[in-house]
């Protein structure tokens, strides 16, 4: 779900996040990272579109689908799949990626520590010489909010 501040933030302000030098700045650029960093949660590239559009800002679909891309490529978000493999994007926090545990129902994503997917993968990349080496970890599960604990009653013979 996207929250009404973000739609609130997709026609305010400048975007914090900046494009990567070798990018030229468009309006329509601007325009999606201000909507990217106003988003409270991950959000498709269908979903920052339409609330684009909401909001007045004619973007077309095909330039919120390259630009979340080159962000990704560039390093500046984070993606998760969704149940239907959609991609969904974040804002990468400025001192790395991060690894998350997301609702397969309601779309919840939490941080969760990863130093041992870190070392691993660095550790991969030593031993075989590779370079660059880049790495996607999905943990999926339902929330608690999706997926109340079973009451004592019902535990009981």
């Amino acid at each position: 779900m996207i929250a009404e501040a973000w739609e609130a933030s997709v026609m305010h302000g400048s975007p914090t996040r900046r494009l990567p030098s070798a990018w030229r700045s468009t309006w329509q650029r601007s325009a999606i990272l201000r909507a990217l960093d106003g988003c409270p949660d991950f959000v498709s590239a269908r979903a920052m579109h339409e609330t684009l559009a909401a909001a007045g800002t004619t973007v077309g679909l095909t330039t919120v689908y390259r630009t979340l891309r080159r962000l990704e490529h560039a390093g500046q978000v984070d993606v998760v799949r969704d149940v239907t493999g959609e991609r969904l994007y974040r804002p990468r926090p400025d001192d790395g990626h991060r690894h998350y545990l997301v609702c397969r129902r309601c779309g919840l994503s939490l941080a969760v520590e990863a130093d041992l997917v870190e070392r691993w993968a660095d550790g991969v990349s030593a031993a075989t010489g590779f370079a660059e080496v880049e790495h996607t970890v999905e943990l999926t599960g339902i929330c608690d909010r999706c997926h109340p604990a079973p009451s004592r009653d019902t535990l009981l013979p």
